[in-house]
């Protein structure tokens, strides 16, 4: 069997930390996708090359010059980590992600990420389309409030005003294209189960995640 967690939900929802910190706990390797597809927004504009431009960005997606090191994200040589998570770059990935030909060159790239350590990968089509076999398939997800409240004090923001209202507006203008976009749009499969974190701490999100992965190798045992 293979060893795979594919955690899928919206924008803020969390999901990569919640990722991230149970492929700690299992010692297994970690996929951002979202980080792709942010990679590759950045790179098409600093290349100059226009969103919408599917071959051109494809282009860009397929020798993206990207290094995961440890805790850093390198792209062509710089630290890119802090610059893809902004919301401008978080509404470009999403305008990329639209494009078949850019999912397509991203494809293999993610499925590169699994090995026979485990992976546990976390995005908007990990269970659906990049691991359809996974044999745990997680939709984590919140209301698109709580997700801005959670982005808002990420950056020092207060909950309320013109500033919070514009995070509020951008996530669900993400989470109308994510469900709405022609190829792998974002939903809950009928096989993965439903993780609502609206009033739950990412300890106890983690928790569950464990919870199920023990679950699923005793079925299988």
């Amino acid at each position: 069997m293979q060893k795979i967690i594919a955690i899928d939900g919206p924008s803020a929802s969390g999901k990569g930390t919640v990722a991230a910190r149970v492929a700690a706990a299992l010692g297994w390797a970690y996929l951002d996708s979202g980080a792709l597809y942010r990679l590759t927004a950045l790179h098409a504009k600093n290349q100059s090359v226009a969103w919408n431009d599917e071959i051109g960005v494809a282009n860009i997606a397929a020798s993206l010059p990207v290094v995961f090191a440890n805790q850093n994200i390198l792209l062509d040589g710089q630290d890119v980590s802090q610059q893809i998570r902004s919301e401008e770059i978080g509404m470009g990935a999403s305008a990329v992600a639209k494009l078949p030909a850019v999912r397509s060159a991203l494809l293999q790239r993610q499925r590169d990420f699994l090995t026979e350590q485990g992976l546990v990968a976390d995005g908007r089509d990990m269970g659906s389309v990049v691991f359809p076999d996974a044999p745990l398939k997680i939709f984590l997800t919140a209301s698109a409030q709580v997700r801005a409240e959670r982005r808002a004090k990420q950056i020092n923001v207060p909950l309320s005003g013109c500033q919070f209202e514009q995070i509020l507006a951008d996530i669900q203008t993400r989470d109308e294209n994510d469900r709405n976009r022609a190829v792998a749009p974002l939903q809950q499969l009928p096989d993965a189960k439903l993780l609502d974190t609206d009033n739950l701490t990412i300890e106890q999100e983690v928790q569950q995640v464990l919870d199920w992965y023990e679950k699923s190798i005793n079925k299988t045992a």
